[in-house]
């Protein structure tokens, strides 16, 4: 997944590149809008990534605590 965030800079990168070569005003307007865009998405990726590691980490120090227990309880 995070290719997909270096995708949505890249694109967000070519976006404002355009912009700032642009001569007519829409052009402008319209690549920084997308360079925008590009942007919020990338950093959505990011916060929904950060969240899945948690919650992916969470949950297998959760399984590790159970087995720990059951070990225990065998013993």
């Amino acid at each position: 997944m995070a290719d997909l965030v270096n995708t949505y800079r890249t694109y967000a990168d070519k976006a404002q590149t355009d912009a700032d070569a642009a001569t007519l005003d829409n052009v402008r307007d319209r690549n920084l809008r997308a360079a925008y865009a590009w942007t919020q998405m990338a950093d959505r990726q990011e916060r929904t990534e950060r969240a899945r590691a948690v919650r992916e980490g969470t949950a297998a120090a959760a399984a590790q605590a159970l087995r720990q227990q059951e070990t225990q309880e065998t013993t």
